[in-house]
């Protein structure tokens, strides 16, 4: 490895300890890694500054002979033969080819080799040239200053996969023309890869960045390249939507697969449609001459507009069918809300009396109550038991005890305030809270309840009038030192029991 900073070793012990230790003493051990010379990571360096000029990069490129001579014959291709005079110095190549195709002949040159034409290291190539014009068009829309790094990231960020392949020639050779036989999606290879080798390529590409000596910058860049569009780096988005946008462009079905870039787009804050649009044109006139030029085989000739018109239909179809499946599931969740909270009113309310249940009841009390304690407020109970209630359905029948029992929770319901809450306690038992009530206002409550009962019969049977008393026992918070809502209640409870033995037929304060 080259000559590093102190930072740039500690990034390679990092990502060196994230690798499974049988990888990485075999990638240690492996002869045929993939490698770069000096004069290539110069020109990597050189790329990262935003003010390189062409003359940098023909400076750093002369320092290799065989490099010089690669560039110079590149600029004397077939594609270049419009110009007046071949070029007779590096920095004349440079200038003729433009700073992309000059850095893609670099590394291509220094890691692609004559003897790299399997079918599946074709394919990496591809994609990586397809990511690296996506990525620098994009750069140069969005952050144009980064443009060269982003280029040279892109360009790179598989890096990994041939690493993989030197390393595990037979088992990578499986694997990955496995995955391009079945058109498997770039995340799909990516969750093979961590199952077959316990990671995924870009870790393996950062660590071989980090071992050539690479800036810190290219190591982090490609380490995150298959992260996702959510960032908030414009330089990082531009090249984690290379890759995507490249296996659109090469996809067997380039319209669904770009119709799936577009949905992950649409999720982001701003959109990049006018982007996208301008970006595949690009992609159309860029991509066959470049490859060409490379000695790579051009990839299917592909109508940039028609492209884009055929994955926004995709794209638009499957809104709508997400939507109606949206309010297919909308609907169904209403319906089980409404059913839900239908259950819900039903366990909470007595079907007899429609007043509350016992359950909702003690809930409601205990929340009040420690209301009332943290807010300073004060609260009421009123106990209510119908006197000799047992007698009345012995002698008149439970049908009649039941209509009694009815009336009586209509009668309740009639009498309290908007946020009162009146249940059934029990068999022949009522409980009220009063919120915000003092003894002497709940005492007044439970007299118009005698008034009311001594006024209305609860029943007829035949034609005769079935009255009923009732037994009140009332308590107020601020009237004991009451730990707990259950003391509150036996306190009520205490004096409705007073009524009960005093006679039956009234009301007894707790306290009073």
């Amino acid at each position: 490895m080259t000559e590093t900073t102190a930072v740039s070793e500690t990034l390679y012990t990092t990502l060196a300890d994230q690798l499974p230790s049988f990888l990485s003493n075999t990638l240690l051990q492996c002869q045929r890694l993939p490698s770069l010379p000096a004069a290539a990571l110069q020109v990597l360096n050189v790329a990262r500054a935003a003010d390189a000029t062409l003359s940098d990069y023909a400076k750093a490129i002369e320092y290799d002979p065989a490099l010089t001579a690669r560039i110079m014959s590149v600029a004397s291709s077939v594609h270049y033969l419009g110009a007046a005079q071949p070029p007779h110095t590096c920095f004349d190549a440079t200038q003729r080819l433009g700073l992309d195709v000059t850095l893609a002949t670099v590394l291509s040159f220094s890691l692609f080799r004559n003897g790299d034409e399997a079918h599946g290291r074709r394919q990496f190539w591809q994609r990586a040239l397809t990511s690296a014009v996506a990525a620098s068009y994009l750069a140069h829309q969005l952050c144009p200053h980064q443009a060269g790094s982003v280029f040279t990231a892109a360009l790179l960020q598989d890096i990994g996969i041939l690493a993989l392949q030197m390393a595990y020639p037979d088992d990578a050779e499986r694997l990955y023309a496995d995955a391009y036989d079945a058109h498997l999606s770039h995340q799909q290879l990516i969750q093979n890869e961590k199952r077959h080798f316990g990671c995924h390529h870009a870790l393996v590409g950062a660590w071989l960045m980090a071992k050539w000596g690479a800036h810190d910058s290219v190591v982090s860049a490609i380490y995150h390249s298959h992260d996702g569009f959510k960032t908030d780096d414009t330089a990082a988005l531009c090249l984690r939507m290379s890759g995507p946008i490249a296996d659109a462009w090469l996809s067997t079905n380039p319209a669904l697969a770009l119709a799936s870039v577009m949905r992950q787009l649409q999720a982001l804050a701003s959109s990049h449609d006018w982007v996208l649009a301008s970006l595949l044109t690009h992609l159309e006139q860029t991509v066959p001459p470049l490859t060409e030029t490379l000695g790579l085989s051009t990839p299917t000739v592909i109508d940039s507009l028609e492209l884009l018109q055929s994955a926004q239909q995709l794209l638009y179809e499957h809104t709508l069918l997400l939507s109606s499946r949206l309010d297919a599931q909308q609907k169904a969740h209403d319906t089980l809300l409404n059913d839900y909270t239908a259950l819900e009113r039903r366990s909470r309310t007595d079907p007899l009396t429609q007043l509350a249940t016992r359950a909702w009841l003690e809930e409601q009390l205990r929340e009040r109550f420690h209301l009332c304690l943290t807010t300073q407020r004060t609260m009421s109970v009123v106990f209510i038991d119908l006197d000799h209630f047992k007698a009345l359905n012995d002698h008149y029948g439970h049908q009649a005890g039941d209509e009694v029992l009815a009336q009586f929770g209509k009668t309740l319901t009639s009498l309290i305030r908007v946020g009162d809450l009146a249940g059934r306690y029990g068999g022949e038992e009522f409980l009220v809270i009063l919120p915000d009530e003092d003894a002497t206002g709940a005492k007044r409550f439970a007299e118009r309840i005698t008034r009311r009962l001594r006024e209305c019969p609860l029943a007829r049977v035949g034609q005769e009038p079935v009255h009923v008393s009732v037994s009140i026992g009332v308590a107020c918070l601020t009237d004991g030192g009451f730990g707990n809502e259950r003391e509150l209640i036996d306190a009520a409870d205490q004096s409705m029991y007073f009524v009960k033995r005093s006679g039956r037929g009234g009301v007894s304060v707790y306290g009073h």
